[in-house]
């Protein structure tokens, strides 16, 4: 079952054209990773994706549903998570006051203020699931801005998985964060629920070749490339477009 579906969405901002007929499917339980160069508008894919913008043609689809011109929190309901590329959490906020906000959030026990979240005991063994699965459990009772960068980026997937998603958007997850940092970073990815479809933009490549089975290539606002990590590596235009690298040449890093 196709999990997320493009079918020929453009985005434009006046005369600008950011984005042109882009189709692409996503099957349910997939890890992919989506690429390109500074300018590829990769960040605002993602923005398409969950509706924080609107397309200017097109259409978007999420596990068949005709999901266009419903608004953010609509596409939350129905199982559209995302970390972001600059930290949004509430620093002044502990780890699980943070989590028990999210997982309130889209349910209906968020409009009863006046119960203690021991009534919902459902809830706080998803919030316990999510920490756990970051490696932050232990930190439940800590201010947020007193963790160290790399597990507050860990902490923005358990936000998210806090969420119960059915689609996860995880945007430069390793942005900022050291080598060792990084490999607990993809060993979170790796070890999702595989019932959660996981998008990734990523520019470090052992993230990319770390975590993804697949991998689409953007290219101001054109889809260049599409298929394993070793159809992409191999990949002459990738290799001249993405990576400045020239065919005979050395290959750099992943590629």
């Amino acid at each position: 079952m196709e999990a997320l579906k493009l079918d020929q969405v453009s985005k434009r901002f006046g005369g600008l054209h950011v984005l042109e007929d882009i189709t692409l499917s996503v099957g349910e339980g997939e890890r992919v990773v989506l690429i390109g160069p500074n300018g590829a508008v990769k960040t605002t894919t993602f923005n398409l994706i969950n509706g924080q913008l609107p397309v200017s043609s097109g259409r978007i689809f999420l596990f068949g549903e005709d999901v266009t011109k419903l608004p953010v929190h609509a596409r939350a309901q129905r199982g559209i998570a995302r970390s972001f590329q600059i930290s949004s959490v509430y620093p002044n906020l502990t780890v699980l006051d943070n989590a028990i906000l999210t997982a309130h959030g889209l349910r209906q026990s968020r409009f009863g203020v006046f119960r203690s979240v021991d009534a919902y005991p459902e809830l706080m063994e998803k919030v316990q699931t999510a920490l756990d699965h970051a490696g932050l459990w232990e930190e439940r009772h800590e201010f947020v801005k007193n963790l160290a960068y790399g597990q507050q980026r860990r902490f923005e997937i358990a936000l998210t998985l806090a969420a119960d998603p059915k689609l996860l958007l995880l945007d430069e997850p390793s942005c900022g964060l050291t080598r060792g940092e990084c490999g607990d970073m993809i060993e979170v990815i790796n070890t999702l629920p595989r019932g959660i479809t996981t998008i990734v933009v990523a520019h470090d490549m052992d993230v990319i070749f770390g975590v993804a089975e697949r991998i689409v290539v953007l290219y101001y606002g054109k889809l260049l490339a599409d298929g394993d990590p070793a159809t992409i590596q191999a990949d002459r235009r990738v290799r001249e477009i993405y990576m400045g690298v020239e065919e005979g040449t050395e290959r750099v890093g992943g590629f």
